[in-house]
């Protein structure tokens, strides 16, 4: 099969360790599809790296680390295809991984896709970041097929049937290039984290779908370049949900957010109990950054719901996960009452 309708992008900082290690993987397994490597700003000798053991692989340079969403949208504009794949440079892809998602992408009224993602270091395990597709609960947090939180499961083939999704992994995301522009790509205040998110939720309001694909398989190492317990991370990611929700909740707003409000409260509260002050710091100072940029954001929410046709909010759980996980223990995807789920 051919994938020249295809550009695997890989957007790297400071990762020629990871290059060394996976982009070997990625040439040996994607036949004839583009692969492109968007530097962002590296001072490691990267860019020296892939110029002289990959001639043959494009290579866009950025001037400055402007984070996952503005190193993105500056390197695609350079890349003309009819499909992307945004690919970590931590991930080892395996033999035959773009066949099932180039295959998905024919039903048109899908407007990207994602594989399985596994953990790198215990192949067994799902990874954090994606696993088998992403969703969101009522009050727009985050979870997927195979982890909740920081609770990850074991892959048993539980997951491997196609499934519409509200959201896929930004680690390893197949999008079809028009619809990534005339959405106008990633929120570039997000900077990184729930950045696709955000896009995936923009797109299904013009009532396109996300398809997880589990027939193809990734490995993934994941906090390449963040680690999941960096108060950094804590930051963009409570910062970044708040403006998620601003621009994208259907309804009544302030209700919303003064209910997010509670609960970011209670996390802020749980993190001093448990000794973690950086992170109550970080709680903090997102919602002190959302709160001086309120404007800004407001704007956006305008301009979403002038580009917005019909909503398809399938992959939306009715259900609070949080009272799932934390007081009925339930800690499996399968698990989950499936009527709950739009």
């Amino acid at each position: 099969m051919s994938f020249k309708h295809i550009s695997v992008v890989i957007l790297n900082w400071n990762g020629k360790a990871f290059l060394e290690q996976f982009l070997p993987s990625v040439v040996a397994n994607s036949g004839d599809a583009k692969i492109v490597v968007a530097d962002n700003g590296s001072t490691d000798n990267s860019i020296e790296f892939v110029q002289t053991n990959y001639p043959d692989i494009e290579l866009i340079i950025n001037k400055e680390n402007g984070g996952f969403s503005k190193g993105y949208n500056y390197a695609l504009n350079f890349v003309d295809n009819q499909l992307y794949v945004l690919l970590n440079s931590d991930i080892e892809v395996t033999p035959n991984w773009l066949s099932p998602l180039s295959e998905m992408m024919h039903d048109e009224n899908i407007a990207g896709c994602q594989p399985k993602v596994l953990s790198f270091h215990n192949k067994t395990l799902f990874e954090h970041s994606g696993s088998s597709g992403g969703f969101i609960d009522r009050n727009y947090f985050p979870f997927c097929r195979g982890r909740f939180f920081d609770h990850i499961e074991e892959d048993n083939g539980q997951y491997n049937d196609n499934l519409e999704i509200f959201w896929a992994t930004g680690a390893c995301l197949m999008i079809r290039s028009d619809v990534f522009h005339k959405i106008g790509g990633f929120d570039e205040d997000f900077f990184a984290h729930m950045e696709e998110i955000d896009l995936c939720w923009r797109i299904k309001k013009m009532n396109m779908k996300f398809m997880v694909c589990p027939s193809s398989s990734v490995y993934h190492i994941g906090g390449g370049t963040l680690p999941y317990n960096s108060p950094r991370k804590v930051y963009l990611n409570f910062r970044n949900s708040l403006i998620m929700i601003t621009k994208n909740h259907e309804g009544a707003l302030c209700s919303k957010l003064f209910q997010r409000l509670i609960l970011d409260g209670i996390a802020a509260i749980t993190f001093i109990i448990n000794g973690e002050f950086k992170n109550f710091i970080s709680v903090l100072s997102a919602h002190m950054w959302y709160y001086s940029h309120i404007r800004l954001t407001l704007k956006k929410r305008k301009a979403v719901k002038a580009q917005a046709t019909k909503f398809n909010s399938t992959g939306f759980y009715t259900g609070s996960i949080i009272v799932a996980y934390f007081i009925k223990k339930i800690k499996a995807y399968s698990k989950l009452d499936q009527r709950l789920f739009k």
